[in-house]
């Protein structure tokens, strides 16, 4: 079972747009230190979009050597053809990780057979656990609580949910129908916002983007929570729930995450590969205001 917080890693860029490896590497330490119990590399946060499918591997392989084992990697292998989503999970499952994520298809809309059809012949491709990633808003092919139920109850492999979608009606009946059917299903939230919720609903942690800056806080409020301190676990949500605006302010998740860490003074360049641009000025203040109101900086 994957679970607690597993930090969908953004790609440090050079100026000159090429992939950051030593920047990747402070990154990977700098939240496996913060004690983050899973690195998903090649991620929507991390611009999968604009790379190519030998940097992501080049990019795992990077990140699994700074981690040293300390923690589940777990890459993403999205494409609009499910065939290389077979291709490129084949690739990551001879790197040795954990398990790999998917969103379905992002440009044809899918019915409900066909979206089936996608997951289903990933399963049958690769042997490793597969977390299937709803996230409409990008994806525009929501997935059905009855497309997981079917396809957890075909496929061993089929191991769990990233949901970022905000409905806690949705989650509520993802976790419900999945603990009944299958005990070591996760379900995992892609929102900040809502970690603290899935939680409390027999989710298992969550996904999510802001731990690539505040670790801490995502893992504290897990800690908190599991321990029964539920005062100090709602404290943090209300911590976190102030963080996502930094999202608002900036024109994409990515571009967010970075001015993050320019203003932290971290390593990282607060660049991305075009069209996403560097944030201007005023959002950079905009962010660095919210940081110090929350004691971040």
């Amino acid at each position: 079972m994957f679970k607690g917080v597993i930090v969908p890693m953004i790609t440090p860029f050079k100026h000159d747009f090429s992939i950051d490896f030593e920047g990747l590497r402070w990154l990977t330490t700098f939240l496996v230190k913060n004690g983050v119990h899973g690195l998903f590399p090649y991620s929507t946060t991390g611009e999968f979009v604009h790379l190519k499918p030998d940097e992501g591997i080049k990019i795992v392989e990077t990140v699994m050597d700074a981690a040293n084992g300390k923690v589940k990697i777990i890459p993403g292998i999205s494409s609009n053809s499910t065939l290389e989503c077979i291709e490129l999970g084949k690739k990551m499952e001879d790197l040795g990780v954990d398990g790999v994520i998917t969103t379905p298809p992002f440009f044809f809309k899918l019915n409900d057979k066909q979206m089936f059809e996608h997951f289903s012949l990933i399963a049958q491709k690769l042997s490793i656990p597969i977390i299937v990633y709803n996230i409409p808003s990008l994806t525009g092919n929501p997935i059905p609580v009855k497309t997981y139920e079917k396809l957890a109850k075909e496929y061993d492999s089929i191991a769990g949910a990233k949901v970022t979608y905000d409905s806690a009606t949705y989650l509520h009946d993802l976790i419900l129908t999945m603990k009944t059917i299958r005990k070591d299903f996760s379900v995992l939230t892609g929102l900040d916002n809502m970690f603290l919720y899935t939680l409390i609903m027999g989710g298992d942690g969550g996904i999510m983007a802001c731990a690539n800056f505040a670790p801490q806080i995502h893992v504290e409020l897990y800690e908190s929570f599991n321990k029964g301190d539920y005062g100090k676990a709602f404290q943090l949500h209300k911590k976190l729930a102030k963080l996502v605006k930094v999202y608002s302010y900036a024109s994409s998740f990515p571009s967010a995450i970075k001015t993050v860490h320019k203003i932290i003074g971290s390593p990282i360049k607060p660049v991305s590969r075009p069209p996403i641009t560097t944030e201007p000025l005023e959002v950079e203040d905009n962010i660095r205001s919210l940081l110090k109101e929350l004691e971040l900086i």
